[in-house]
């Protein structure tokens, strides 16, 4: 399902227009990038869990060269499912 379906579906079942419900889940997809941005987690008891894993600087090697490089420390988006399944 893509963002196009999810907005489809959730107009039908809410008795909604497509144009409502597409800026209510951009709304929720933007606080939720603005939430995890400033480090905060986001939960949603049931579904699961939005939130910011930081990665340690490490090295690695280049696939072409075999040179070993060092990857720099980054942040990465993760999603935890929650237990419902």
């Amino acid at each position: 399902m893509n963002k196009a379906d999810l907005v489809d579906s959730i107009a039908k079942s809410a008795e909604m227009t497509k144009g409502d419900v597409a800026r209510v889940v951009d709304a929720f997809i933007s606080n939720v990038i603005d939430a995890t941005k400033k480090g905060d987690k986001v939960t949603l008891i049931g579904f699961g869990a939005f939130s910011v894993a930081e990665r340690k600087q490490r090295e690695g090697r280049n696939p072409q060269t075999g040179a070993a490089i060092v990857i720099p420390a980054s942040k990465a988006p993760k999603f935890a499912a929650g237990k419902a399944y």
